[in-house]
């Protein structure tokens, strides 16, 4: 007697099917086709590429809803004395844009300075006349800062005579009001390199309008709202620094909302939320056009964007919940000439504007402002933390850890109990079919990404530049999602043909058909099979999500759910003798719609600006392989498209429409390489540049214990991957490039550039070389408290009027030091952190900053007497390397620039040398 056929396993609802086709015993015994009705397994070709065309179409749809529909900019006259003007914050970008680049320590960031406290001071006149205005031109005094993680973490950043600007606006008749305060925080300052139309005057045009439009509504404000135009945040964030532990109305402050830039323009989106979940559900429950996704926040915390905002200082340093804006349009300009106001996209402002002034509003008139150290709390109130992401940018989803766990624990459970349940019933051979099914999951992913990181290796190999999609992204689709697309499709096939062949077997041996029946049926099942691996995958990607209580876990939820009910409200069954019929279109689209909507434009943004990261991609020149770039978009391309479309390539085998798509794919891949391999579309462009830099070198360093005359050169190398040949052959001017001359900047290392020595005498004196003196050397000193210090050297460091400098101290050979500034101590003795095998410290300040410190280093024990061997080899390392940095341009430097490729910008960092770096060093057998 053979056993009848078992019911399908499915994660999904157990809805039955009325209309599914049944078959009696005896018709399963004898095999009788002509009593048995079995559903052609065929599908229309057309059918599937219509489905395809209104997945794409859908998923571009909802990417540019959510990122690229602005809100209409409006006049002074339409925005009321108490609404948000666009026309009005532009005319400040203009104003502070036009100044140029206007870095620390530099006349064009006074005379910006001077610009924003004269809009500060007629915001004053202007203001209600039951509202106080106060206007604070406030100056810090030297300090430094020690951040525990981020872009920053193992370094000390040193400041000195910055100047910020505060407004405080509030109720002239409740002075209780001053006690509990909202800031709104962003920076005056630029890099050396761009004029900042994003990064970032255009928050700092935001917030004067803002200023401007509350100052009109504070008198029914229960809370004070602080604006603060601080300097120094693009030097290691040193303006929120000195302001949260220097300014008295700091002590005030309950919440801090910063403003940031990564890009020019666009849609502002929150990227950073917390701890306090309060600030998020009221800018959720208030915004007009609320933008903001947590998938951002947990790529910023895991450090796959290395950079840093001042909200890490409110957040670290004062102890502050909040929230963290940035605009990220246009990423590949952040800190380059194309940082300009042609490039901001209308609307923008108007977006950010909006938002913040609804959310002010409401927080201004709120009684409940959280209290106390958030980060204290950080650890107890992890189920307190926020899970947010916005509906196409006009609806924001929000709840807590706590629930999302729940949720996700939830839905976990239920789906391992009818997994296990459905195993149970269709036993061994569901289980066998299970393990299949996981086999073509692993296919696909092995086959995409193989696929696409081959193309990734072999791009820097035949094109003129490794990262040839940098002004056109959309080139990546051909480049790297074409031949992603077509491994995805060979996997599954794959996958597909193994499972039918198991599946044969299995039908072959449990009852009679005729051989059409029974390739019919093989089919129709294992295609349920394959639209199946899809629940598995993202359930796994469930599972870890919540294990490690990762935020966007929710994008797993989503995938999982919905087509998963779709396929248990439409196809499933658990009548005891049933055959399978095609999966419906329907099923399809109904569990795609949801998905769909929630993360594509996600996806998308993602892949936009990992494609704008590549231009600042190698933090030491050369020192990465111009591959790495390529494959890191290759693999998330791979990723996302087999997680996403296991679903919709499920369908195609049944259609015949393979053959069709592999070709297409391929001629989408060819079309695309034949653009890059001609030049016809080139890698960059006037408004999307290249990233390089010109320094004029003078490299004082003593060579391991002797003395040597300075060596000028002008070095040229890029933080954009590839070779520097085509520049070269344009500037002219006798450079070499190669590996052979590595230049040490103490806070990078040069492992690939240009040099030329020719002409480079001019444009700086001996004057300029930084000097470092061994003042004293002692040993066995005791400290007050009777402990012995062991070896210990006083240092005498005069920068040379630089008030821009890196310093790197071997942490190998020194445990601990200090640094002082005159009399002031800056950096007490106490546990240091250091990078690679150093304490770097980094100083930025304005023009009256001051250039000589004093310095002690604290020897470590295992150090004291080896250096006094005098049959000791002399060790290849400094004991310390110094660079100075002069904004200024020799004859030289300002030749090379002015021949300079119309598609390369200098790129300015905190860590990038200026145009004129003087370096030198101590050696360790000083």
């Amino acid at each position: 007697m053979r056993k009848r056929p078992q019911p399908e396993a499915s994660p999904s609802s157990s809805s039955a099917s009325k209309s599914e086709p049944q078959a009696s015993d005896e018709q399963i015994k004898t095999g009788s086709s002509n009593d048995i009705h079995v559903r052609s397994a065929k599908r229309s070709g057309l059918a599937w590429t219509v489905a395809f065309a209104a997945f794409v179409y859908a998923t571009y749809g909802v990417y540019y809803y959510q990122y690229e529909h602005m809100p209409p900019p409006l006049t002074a006259d339409q925005a009321g004395k108490r609404g948000f003007s666009e026309f009005e914050a532009i005319k400040h970008v203009k104003a502070l844009t036009e100044l140029g680049p206007h870095p620390v320590g530099s006349d064009a960031l006074d005379r910006a300075l001077q610009y924003v406290l004269a809009a500060a001071q007629k915001i004053k006149e202007t203001k209600h006349w039951e509202v106080d205005v106060e206007v604070d031109f406030f100056h810090a005094k030297s300090g430094a800062n020690r951040l525990v993680s981020g872009a920053f973490m193992g370094r000390t950043l040193i400041y000195s005579d910055l100047n910020h600007i505060v407004l405080r606006i509030q109720p002239k008749y409740a002075s209780e009001a001053a006690e509990n305060a909202i800031l709104v925080s962003s920076h005056i300052d630029t890099v050396f390199a761009a004029e900042g139309a994003g990064d970032c005057s255009s928050c700092v045009a935001v917030m004067l309008e803002l200023a401007r439009a509350m100052s009109q509504w504070a008198h029914g404000f229960k809370n004070a709202v602080i604006f603060l135009f601080n300097t120094g945040e693009e030097e290691g964030l040193n303006g929120a620094h000195s302001f949260v532990t220097q300014h008295p109305w700091s002590t005030t402050i309950r919440v801090a909302i910063d403003l940031e830039a990564m890009g020019i323009g666009g849609k502002s989106g929150l990227f950073q939320a917390g701890p306090h979940p309060w600030a998020v559900e009221n800018f959720a429950a208030a915004a007009k056009y609320p933008s903001g996704q947590v998938t951002a926040q947990d790529l910023f915390a895991s450090g796959a964007i290395t950079s840093a905002t001042d909200f890490q200082v409110y957040k670290e340093v004062a102890g502050l919940s909040g929230l963290d804006f940035a605009y990220t349009d246009k990423s590949a300009v952040y800190h380059t000439k194309n940082d300009k106001l042609d490039l901001l996209k209308p609307g923008s402002l108007q977006h950010l504007g909006e938002n913040m002034l609804a959310f002010l509003l409401q927080a201004a008139s709120s009684t409940s402002l959280p209290k106390g150290n958030a980060m204290e709390k950080e650890g107890k109130t992890v189920h307190e933390t926020a899970v947010y992401f916005d509906i196409l940018g006009t609806y924001m989803v929000l709840y807590r850890q706590g629930f999302a766990n729940m949720l996700h624990n939830s839905v976990i459970v239920q789906s391992l109990l009818i997994w296990t349940a459905s195993l149970v019933m269709g036993g061994y051979p569901a289980a066998v079919s299970l393990a299949l099914t996981c086999l073509s999951a692993i296919l696909m992913l092995v086959f995409s990404i193989s696929f696409a990181v081959v193309v990734a290796f072999i791009l820097p190999q035949i094109s003129s530049s490794p990262v040839p999609y940098v002004a056109n992204p959309w080139l990546a689709v051909g480049l790297f999602a074409a031949p992603a697309f077509l491994g995805a499709l060979t996997g599954q096939h794959l996958g597909y043909i193994i499972l039918k062949a198991y599946l044969a077997n299995m039908f072959s041996k449990r009852m009679q058909l005729s051989p059409i029946v029974q390739a019919d049926l093989i089919k129709l099942e294992a295609e349920r099979w394959l639209f199946k691996a899809g629940f598995l995958q993202w359930l796994i990607l469930l599972a870890l999500g919540n294990f490690y209580k990762i935020g966007s876990t929710f994008i797993a939820l989503f995938w999982l759910v919905p087509p998963a009910f779709a396929y248990g409200f439409l196809e499933a069954t658990l009548t005891p003798v049933r055959f399978p019929r095609p999966l419906k279109l329907a099923t399809l689209l109904l569990g795609l719609a949801v998905p769909v909507l929630v993360s594509a434009g996600n996806f998308i943004r993602l892949a936009n600006v990992i494609v704008a990261i590549v231009v600042r991609f190698d933090r030491n020149p050369g020192g990465t392989p111009e591959w790495l770039g390529n494959v890191i978009l290759a693999v998330f391309i791979a990723v996302v498209l087999c997680l996403t479309l296991v679903y919709l390539l499920s369908y195609v085998h049944l259609s015949g429409a393979k053959r069709p798509i592999a070709i297409a794919s391929c001629v989408l891949f060819v079309l695309s390489l034949i653009l890059v391999l001609s030049g016809t579309v080139p890698p960059f462009s006037e408004d999307t540049a290249r990233a390089v830099n010109v320094v004029h070198v003078v490299d004082a360093s003593g060579k391991f214990g002797g003395k040597q005359e300075p060596s000028s050169f002008i070095a040229l190398y890029s933080t954009t991957p590839g070779k520097l040949t085509k520049e070269v052959e344009q500037i002219k001017e006798g450079f070499v490039c190669g590996r052979d001359n590595v230049v040490d900047f103490v806070t990078l290392s040069m492992e690939y550039g240009c040099l030329t020595y020719d002409g480079t005498e001019g444009g700086w004196s001996q004057s300029d070389v930084p000097t470092i003196h061994v003042e004293s050397e002692g040993f066995g000193i005791m400290d007050t408290k009777g402990n012995d210090n062991g070896r210990i050297t006083k240092v005498s460091i005069d920068m040379k009027g630089s008030v821009r400098w890196s310093l790197a101290i071997d942490a190998e050979e020194i445990e601990d030091f200090t640094f002082k500034e005159g009399s002031e101590e800056l950096v007490p003795r106490d546990e240091k952190s250091g990078m690679d095998g150093w304490h770097i410290i980094q100083f930025s300040g304005g023009k009256n900053a001051v250039s000589k410190f004093d310095l002690d280093l604290y020897w470590a024990k295992n150090s004291t007497e080896s250096y006094h061997n005098a049959n000791r080899k002399e060790k290849q390392r400094p004991l310390l390397k110094l660079r100075t940095d002069f904004d200024r341009l020799t004859p030289k430097t300002e030749r090379v620039l002015s021949k300079l490729p119309a598609w390369c910008s200098l790129f300015g960092k905190s860590t990038s040398p200026q145009t004129l770096s003087f370096l030198n060093s101590l050696p360790v057998n000083f």
